[in-house]
């Protein structure tokens, strides 16, 4: 067979890098077309001497002549390009097969769906296409053949365990009509799952990045913390499965073995289990419906002891609550609650915003914007998105 021919949407982020280390593993399946970056040239520099591509990818022109010269030096043939269009460009050419969509933030919704335009499979790492964009992206899937491939280990886990029939054509039917009950989303609980409720106001940066479980970056490190992020695959579960939002339900799992479950409407519950390591659902949506070996090692159940469930305090974790709300509401609402969520944890993280204060911030941006926002076009969604940053930083300048 011929190998697989990849754009990697955000190679220099954790996902990305997970990425690279399984196509190393199988050379002889995959070869890189492009990669993209933002500011972690460095990086970006080494992965194009290791493997090559054709193009590499950042936003600006400052960068791109930056890594052009570096690239040169090394002696690389890599051709460097920057720029939206050029995202687009890389994730939409006739000769790539699959995009890896792991661009972190709404920076990723437009060559993303240039991806699901141009008929690619598509490896969903980024939350925010389908947050910002879900009914108008999963049409567009339809309409134009893609093949949809969830990369969330927790999405992706859900997919391995329904129905082929209904995974790979959730549209066709229902739910109910497939046998299906609920799906049960699994959320590790993050760092906060039992420090107490009265101390959450002196928690720090630092803190709040320290995932017990997951390696991952600051902005997703803090949205576990806060639950966001699983109220983020709440939205994504909505879109990617048709499910209505009374049929999908969080439960916290602190070991993170188990990735989620589908609950039959027999019965019974299938659930897939595995070490808590990204290159595992990577691995599965780069070779689908085939399986390659990951280089992650056997998950030892032993040496695990025990699997805990509890169900999610509303309290510690007004996030998740928020965004049910917006999901409940409609429209361009979870456009709004995601990109109030991007200020407030930037806020957080450079230390302009308590952490009590993400949730609140949120909440106030829901308040001013729904009703003065639509949805019937990507234009318009990407309008309640800026609409929301600015209500943000004025709430921001307001504190200060």
């Amino acid at each position: 067979m011929a190998p697989q021919v990849l754009t990697i949407l955000g190679s220099t982020g954790s996902i990305g890098v997970s990425t690279l280390d399984v196509v190393a593993r199988h050379p002889e399946q995959f070869q890189v077309y492009a990669l993209t970056g933002a500011t972690q040239l460095d990086k970006l520099h080494d992965q194009c001497l290791a493997f090559a591509p054709r193009f590499a990818v950042v936003l600006d022109d400052g960068a791109a002549e930056v890594l052009r010269a570096r690239l040169k030096a090394s002696g690389s043939e890599t051709e460097v390009l920057c720029g939206e269009a050029a995202l687009e460009a890389v994730a939409s050419a006739t000769i790539v097969t699959a995009v890896m969509a792991a661009i972190v933030g709404a920076a990723g919704m437009r060559p993303t769906l240039a991806a699901a335009r141009a008929g690619k499979r598509v490896l969903l790492a980024n939350k925010e296409t389908l947050v910002l964009a879900g009914r108008l992206f999963m049409d567009e899937v339809t309409r134009c053949g893609a093949t949809l491939l969830p990369i969330d280990s927790e999405h992706n886990a859900i997919f391995q365990v329904l129905p082929r029939a209904y995974r790979e054509a959730p549209y066709a039917s229902t739910l109910r009509d497939a046998g299906l009950k609920r799906i049960l989303l699994t959320a590790s609980g993050g760092p906060f799952r039992t420090r107490s409720l009265d101390t959450l106001a002196q928690v720090t940066p630092e803190e709040a990045v320290r995932h017990p479980n997951w390696s991952m970056g600051r902005k997703i490190s803090v949205d576990s913390a806060s639950m966001m992020n699983k109220g983020l695959e709440v939205i994504e579960a909505r879109w990617l499965f048709n499910a209505d939002v009374d049929e999908i339900a969080v439960l916290v799992h602190p070991q993170s073995v188990v990735h989620s479950m589908v609950e039959y409407v027999d019965g019974s519950v299938l659930a897939q289990l595995g070490a808590p390591d990204m290159r595992i659902p990577i691995a599965y949506g780069m070779a689908y419906p085939a399986r390659i070996d990951s280089g992650v090692a056997s998950l030892d159940l032993f040496s695990v002891g025990r699997l805990d469930f509890e169900a999610p305090d509303l309290a510690r974790f007004p996030c998740l609550r928020l965004a049910f709300d917006a999901l409940r509401a409609g429209g361009a609402a979870t456009a709004v609650l995601n990109a109030a969520n991007e200020v407030a944890v930037a806020a957080f993280l450079d230390c302009g915003l308590d952490y009590p204060g993400i949730p609140a911030l949120i909440e106030s941006v829901l308040g001013d914007c729904v009703g003065q926002t639509r949805a019937d076009s990507l234009d318009a969604l990407m309008d309640a998105d800026v609409l929301a940053r600015e209500r943000a930083h004025a709430w921001l300048a307001r504190r200060h």
